[in-house]
């Protein structure tokens, strides 16, 4: 422990000093002074009397100032004090006074200013754990929002595309826009009659179970579902994957789809469960693709005269057979095996449309 300067304690200008100094003033000098003057034969024992008591009273009165003067630096100094602590001043304390209050001050102005430091210090972690937790909030609201999405997403593609969704810029999948996607047809043949010989319950079984096999496979191979229209559905292929073929993803889903019917057809034969044929049909060129419905209902979907097409092609159809447009023929007349239908005529459409079977193999 670091000790005091003992020579304060013989300094006029500390407060031990000056106490030292009006103790002396009020008590020895006049005792002194008279004890000498006596000694000296100076005064009679009367006279000592009446010197005494005005050298008393001047000596009194002396050390009484010296004291009070003291006590009124330390009280000025307890009042700055006083208005540090209740925050009515924010300087530093300055005063001219004995030594020890002026060490005093000193070292409550290096206390305050340690106090100041900590207090910015606590400041700027508070803020810096504000900072923290919004980023933390939002990082959390983020999270919750692309799990939401991805649940949503999870109903119309595969999870290899759900990634690559939540991380595109907002909106940009969402934004209406004309572009070229090809389009897929799938019905089940004679569904009417089929589902007349068969209770409710064994319809939707049926239809889960094609629904099921048919839907990993679109989103096997890249495509987008778009809805079901009681046992047809329809996919699209072209919206995430512009780096690839579209129109080959889709004719690979059909052959895919068709061989997938046919597995599980006979599985349900072996079982004496009812079967069907499936139609598909495949058309590729420009649709418009975005947000279509209500305020109530919206569906993210294409629409156009390539979606119409691809209708009446799924349409045209025989059960196990797959027919494409003429464009999806181009794109992909050395990679899969065709056969051509000519050209048909098909609804809603004055000139003809060429078309073409794909050979399963």
């Amino acid at each position: 422990m670091k000790k005091g300067n003992p020579g304060h304690r013989h300094d006029y200008h500390t407060l031990g000093g000056k106490v030292n100094v009006a103790l002396a003033m009020m008590i020895l000098l006049p005792y002194l002074l008279l004890l000498y003057l006596y000694a000296d034969e100076k005064i009679s024992a009367s006279e000592t009397v009446v010197y005494f008591l005005p050298v008393i009273l001047i000596s009194v009165l002396a050390g009484f100032l010296l004291l009070r003067r003291s006590a009124d630096n330390l009280l000025s100094l307890s009042k700055q004090m006083a208005r540090v602590q209740a925050g009515k001043s924010a300087g530093p304390i300055r005063i001219q006074a004995d030594k020890e209050l002026i060490e005093i001050a000193n070292h409550f102005n290096s206390l305050m200013d340690q106090m100041e430091q900590m207090n910015r210090k606590n400041q700027e972690q508070a803020t810096q754990l504000m900072v923290y937790s919004r980023d933390l909030a939002l990082s959390y609201q983020k999270s919750k929002q692309e799990e939401a999405l991805r649940n949503r997403l999870s109903r119309y593609v595969g999870n290899n595309l759900v990634e690559k969704l939540v991380n595109l810029k907002e909106g940009v999948l969402l934004e209406t826009e004309r572009r070229e996607v090809t389009i897929l047809f799938a019905d089940i043949r004679s569904f009417t009659a089929i589902a007349e010989r068969m209770t409710a319950e064994e319809v939707v079984l049926m239809l889960n179970q094609y629904f099921s096999v048919m839907v990993d496979i679109i989103f096997k191979n890249s495509g987008l579902l778009d809805k079901f229209v009681g046992d047809q559905l329809i996919a699209v292929f072209g919206l995430m994957e512009a780096d690839s073929n579209p129109s080959e993803n889709a004719i690979r889903t059909a052959l895919e789809m068709q061989q997938a019917t046919r597995a599980l057809m006979d599985r349900r034969r072996a079982e004496g469960q009812e079967c069907f044929d499936v139609g598909i049909g495949i058309n590729t060129g420009m649709a418009i693709i975005g947000n279509i419905g209500s305020s109530n209902r919206m569906d993210y979907t294409v629409i156009g005269d390539c979606v119409n097409v691809a209708a009446r092609l799924e349409e045209l159809a025989e059960g196990g057979e797959i027919v494409i447009g003429e464009t999806t023929y181009l794109k992909n007349s050395g990679a899969f095996q065709f056969e051509s239908r000519g050209e048909v005529y098909v609804k809603n459409k004055n000139a003809p449309v060429v078309c073409y079977n794909v050979l399963c193999s």
